[in-house]
């Protein structure tokens, strides 16, 4: 059989770790306050002609974290990550790795591995061949590198597959080669450019879970790419949204979620109701002809705001509670759409009280049995204050 050309892309064998460095045991990431940061991206930017598509990112990635880089297309995110590959060349900035300023590094030169959404498998090898393809450079004798490859196929639940071309595998085999193959040489960084994009729903859940499983196991540090909010959510220590080449937040999926820091986040993350309104006093927002009461916020009085509140926050109203004069934010609303979920409706609502925008309202499905909810039919709610976002307009 020839040699197989190296893809035009970097493949994970470029990265150039001894193959005998143990795999580091499992930790959890640990607080920025008790270590140093195991990478640094210090005042990136990247322009593309007289277009930015990166501007001022500074981000400090800790040993053992698992990082996602969430944002939709053409924000930037793909394009930071092949910066910190060392695929792409930044304009202005530094990347320091494990305290060494790999800035004008190639890719091959530092320490990595990284699978991709097209997998990047050669085609005319098998599972076993591709894994082992970087291990080869490395002059280990064939007995270890069999034996690594044989670990590496257990760690990804590949046994008995170490004959199989890609042709003759699944997307989902596929990407569990590419992920062994990106860990064959221990790498210090692991890096996954939207690794499940290409797969089914199902199989993206499944292998979605088996890698966030991997990473706590091994411990190994990784930044992954993806649009998807979910994946984000269920697999990272932290989650950086970017948008327009800039990054947005910071935080951990819950803190993202509760508490975005602008609209955009908000709207991106999830589903959110926006409420056009004017803030008429401290702790207070007129929606059309609804007032509600809101946290405190910055937004002065007579200001132009947008009240925000997530669809499972508002609260569906049922008998006597539905007439209930103890509660603020009480909502009288007629069902204009309803769309089956499975496990529950969501709910679109026409306000009475001339709120302007519809509101999204998600009911599960014994609460719409229970309440016989239809089409047209009326519908109290209840928007808990504590649970209200407020920005600026």
């Amino acid at each position: 059989m020839n040699s197989p050309e190296r893809p035009t892309i970097v493949s994970s064998q470029s990265v150039h770790s001894p193959v005998s460095q143990a795999q580091p045991q499992a930790q959890a990431p640990l607080h920025p306050t008790e270590t140093e940061p195991y990478l640094q991206v210090e005042n990136v930017h990247k322009m593309f002609g007289s277009d930015a598509a990166l501007r001022e990112i500074y981000l400090n990635v800790y040993p053992g974290e698992f990082v996602c880089l969430l944002g939709p297309s053409g924000c930037g995110k793909t394009t930071l990550l092949r910066i910190i590959a060392g695929l792409e060349q930044q304009t202005q900035g530094r990347i320091i790795q494990a305290g060494q300023d790999v800035s004008r590094l190639p890719a091959s030169k530092r320490d990595f591995g990284i699978v991709f959404q097209s997998y990047a498998l050669f085609p005319n090898l098998t599972a076993a061949q591709n894994i082992a393809y970087g291990l080869q450079n490395t002059k280990q004798p064939k007995r270890s590198i069999q034996a690594r490859v044989g670990e590496l196929l257990h760690l990804v639940g590949l046994e008995g597959m170490e004959n199989k071309y890609p042709a003759q595998m699944s997307g989902g085999q596929q990407q569990r080669v590419a992920l062994a193959r990106a860990l064959a040489l221990s790498p210090g960084l692991l890096l996954l450019d939207e690794p499940l994009s290409a797969l089914d729903a199902k199989v993206r859940v499944k292998l979605r879970t088996e890698i966030s499983q991997l990473q706590k196991r091994l411990g190994i540090t990784t930044i992954m790419v993806t649009h998807d909010q979910a994946e984000a959510l269920a697999m990272a220590d932290r989650v950086v949204v970017m948008d327009r080449g800039v990054i947005a937040q910071i935080g951990t999926p819950s803190a993202i979620y509760q508490h975005p820091n602008t609209p955009f986040v908000a709207n991106f993350i999830g589903v959110m109701n926006f409420l056009k309104g004017e803030v008429v006093a401290p702790g207070q927002v007129r929606c059309g002809n609804i007032l509600l009461n809101v946290p405190s916020n910055d937004v002065e009085v007579n200001q132009s705001a947008l009240v925000a509140v997530r669809p499972e926050d508002i609260q569906v109203m049922a008998g006597d509670r539905a007439t209930s004069s103890t509660l603020s934010n009480i909502i009288a609303a007629e069902i204009y759409e309803m769309e089956y979920l499975g496990s529950g409706y969501r709910v679109v609502l026409n306000s009475d009280g001339n709120a302007r925008e519809p509101l999204t309202v998600e009911v599960s499905s014994g609460e719409a049995r229970n309440l016989d909810l239809s089409v047209n039919a009326p519908l109290t709610i209840h928007l808990p204050p504590e649970l209200i976002r407020v920005f600026p307009a």
